[in-house]
């Protein structure tokens, strides 16, 4: 079907822009921190960055940088230098990327801003621990681990007096770092920004529940950036709100994010992110819309652990009870909630090499989704930056072959 310029326009978030700003001016504030007289803190993407706003402390997320890079298609000249430097290509490409990165200021922006601390929580892998070892002995600056326990199906009272006690031991950590002290009363302003924030997102994502969906999983890859990077700042709240405001227009205009939208699916595990036009506009072309997606909803979907009132004491559950740090069955959990409340049609697996606890799990998953919701899955193989990995002409043809029996059972 051709589109008219008229309607691609109304497809286009205007917001798209606006943010483009936002994280242009974030990261020359992250270089120029120094000239300012801030520091910056690198942080693991999981990790409580709220203290780290209160203390007025840039966080920078090299999670986020990897992401730019692999969308810059820069992942496998990184990777390749990480691996000459004598890591292993089977590692995570994010941590490839950034190891490779760092010694050559490499990159889409010509490397991080140099970190004056760093902030490694494991909720989300391992691999993090000697990744941020590695860059701390690099940079010579001082490491603060924040331990969180596997959560199997619950948060039991030991679990949750240990992280408190870590939470506190943070606090201390930054404020021997910065040499002045917490603020707890403005983090309790921060907590509640944050967690504003969060529900704003929430609320965009689910706009996509409407039929037909005005926003993909694709372009909420793209506005994950604020509510990962700025979390717990005014400036996300704002432009979420403006962003929710645009999302309610489009649904009241009837706009779809996919031309004749006929078929609805769920993505699992992080995107593969030198190849999301591609992905979108394959699926577009079998009228599928990608409506929602597991890793986009991780940064809200602990928010209902967070107490307003109590938010530091609060964050200890919220921190570790995230989704890549529970059991496979909780996992399942919330596909299933998922597949119920975006009314999917089928799910879309990505088997991402670079990430074991997102991914190991996954054939579990599919097996339980097929039983109980009895929807068709695939899964697709590849590293989320390392463009090395994929090869289109075999995806593509799982598509098609997915595709036409999802269309076979609608029909």
């Amino acid at each position: 079907m051709i589109q008219t310029d008229e309607e691609k326009k109304k497809r286009k978030f205007k917001s798209a822009g606006k943010m483009r700003d936002i994280m242009f001016q974030y990261y020359i504030d992250a270089k120029s921190a120094e000239s300012n007289g801030k520091k910056v803190a690198w942080i693991t993407s999981g990790g409580p960055v709220e203290p780290l706003i209160v203390m007025d402390v840039i966080p920078v997320y090299p999670e986020n940088h990897g992401a730019m890079i692999g969308a810059s298609h820069m992942g496998g000249d990184l990777c390749e230098k990480a691996e000459a430097m004598g890591y292993s290509g089977d590692l995570c490409s994010y941590a490839r990327a950034d190891i490779g990165c760092a010694p050559v200021n490499g990159g889409p922006i010509s490397g991080l801003p140099r970190p004056d601390m760093l902030i490694c929580c494991n909720n989300i892998c391992g691999t993090v621990l000697k990744w941020y070892e590695v860059q701390a002995r690099y940079f010579n600056v001082p490491l603060f681990i924040f331990d969180t326990p596997f959560c199997h199906t619950g948060f039991g009272d030991e679990a949750r007096k240990y992280v408190r006690r870590q939470m506190e031991e943070y606090i201390s950590f930054l404020e021997h770092a910065c040499g002045k002290r917490f603020d707890f009363d403005k983090s309790m302003e921060v907590g509640r920004l944050s967690l504003a924030g969060q529900r704003l997102w929430q609320e965009v994502l689910d706009a996509a529940a409407q039929k037909p969906s005005p926003i993909t999983a694709f372009d909420a890859f793209f506005f994950l950036a604020l509510i990962v990077t700025l979390r717990g700042t005014q400036t996300v709240v704002d432009f979420y709100t403006e962003l929710l405001e645009e999302m309610k227009e489009k649904v009241d205009l009837g706009v779809s994010a996919v031309p004749q939208e006929r078929y609805r699916l769920l993505w699992d595990n992080l995107p593969v992110w030198y190849r999301l036009k591609w992905l979108s506009d394959k699926f577009a072309s079998h009228d599928a819309c990608l409506v929602a997606d597991t890793y986009t909803t991780a940064w809200c979907g602990s928010m209902k652990y967070i107490d307003e009132n109590n938010f530091i004491d609060s964050m200890a559950e919220a921190y570790t009870r995230i989704y890549l740090n529970i059991g496979i069955d909780e996992m399942a959990k919330t596909v299933f909630e998922m597949i119920d409340k975006y009314n999917v049609d089928g799910l879309v697996m990505h088997s991402n090499r670079s990430c074991k606890p997102y991914s190991l799990g996954q054939y579990d998953i599919q097996r339980m989704v097929q039983e109980k919701k009895g929807i068709p899955c695939m899964m697709i193989e590849s590293h989320m930056v390392d463009e090395r990995s994929f090869s289109e002409s075999q995806i593509a043809t799982r598509i098609d072959a997915f595709m036409e029996i999802i269309k076979q059972r609608k029909s």
